[in-house]
């Protein structure tokens, strides 16, 4: 089965979720509006990019499902929800009904662990149909080397559930601590047996970024359970880690393939040449060109069905 382990959808009405103003005024999210052709922050928004991005799956053969990803809110180290810094946030009901009325749809669910009711909302998620749980440290405020996560992590172990966790860069979203972009944090949870998916395999999206790829390098080969996902090496600062990852056998072992859908797919040109990279640049789905790139690029058959093997979902 092929998945897409890292897609994500906004949502701006009660009971589904909100963008704030800062985020909207942001770069990428105005490029979005462009290209999606959205206006305002209501539900009428929330509705035409939903179904832009369940057409854009029906318009993706080569997938056979993707993990669309809640997002939980700012937490406070006193386990208390923080508006004020919470610039996005897709509730796990949302995306539960989005994985309910579409046949490409897995749920991603979202949580953060400084939440009091941390454990429990693990456990309401995977009895809903979660396949793993998405994590953003640099915008959702917290650190994942904390001992607040470590019961949280022994939840996730005990019920087999795998933790997609942002490593590196992070230009979309504001960021409030860029230091918990290092992988090394995530130690904890591996040594407690969560499977883990450092998303972005530690790299960074801008130059004053700390680069974490050879982080991420040491911990494929340390922990038999630690994964990295492809989303985003489609963009121009983080071309880079395709000369380490296709270099070292172990992790190319470790790859699963993630788009980090709206974001937009651009073909290493020093790879893959001018005309190729500008015949790619004309597929309008994107989605489908982040796949099309990758398969230019020559990822194997593994690849592509590593990332049900690793959930456990299965046709």
């Amino acid at each position: 089965m092929i998945l897409d382990v890292h897609v994500h959808i906004a949502a701006c009405s009660p009971g589904h979720g909100l963008m704030s103003a800062r985020l909207d005024r942001s770069l990428p999210f105005r490029f979005m509006r462009w290209k999606f052709g959205l206006e305002g922050l209501d539900a009428d928004t929330e509705s035409v990019l939903r179904d832009r991005l369940l057409t854009t799956l029906d318009q993706t053969p080569e997938l056979d499902a993707a993990v669309v990803l809640a997002f939980d809110a700012v937490h406070a180290p006193d386990g208390q929800a923080d508006w004020a810094n919470t610039h996005l946030y897709v509730t796990n009901d949302y995306v539960i009904n989005l994985a309910a009325g579409h046949r490409k749809v897995l749920f991603g669910a979202s949580v953060h662990p400084y939440r009091e009711d941390a454990v429990a909302e693990l456990e309401r998620c995977i009895a809903a149909g979660a396949v793993l749980v998405k994590w953003l440290p640099i915008t959702q405020n917290f650190n994942p080397g904390d001992e607040r996560c470590f019961g949280f992590y022994e939840a996730m172990a005990h019920h087999g559930i795998t933790l997609l966790c942002h490593t590196g860069g992070e230009t979309s979203l504001p960021q409030l601590d860029r230091a918990t972009a290092d992988p090394m944090l995530l130690v904890p949870a591996l040594q407690r047996g969560v499977k883990v998916i450092m998303a972005h395999c530690g790299t960074r999206s801008r130059p004053d970024d700390v680069d974490y790829l050879d982080s991420f390098v040491r911990l494929c080969h340390e922990y038999e359970h630690a994964y990295g996902d492809t989303s985003a090496l489609n963009l121009p600062m983080r071309w880079c880690a395709y000369d380490a990852i296709f270099a070292d056998e172990v992790v190319r072992s470790k790859l699963v393939h993630g788009s980090d859908w709206p974001i937009l797919p651009i073909p290493p040109v020093r790879r893959l040449g001018l005309g190729e990279s500008l015949e790619l640049m004309a597929e309008e789905n994107w989605l489908r060109r982040d796949i099309l790139i990758k398969h230019r690029l020559g990822f194997d058959h593994a690849y592509w069905h590593r990332a049900g093997e690793v959930l456990g979902v299965r046709e």
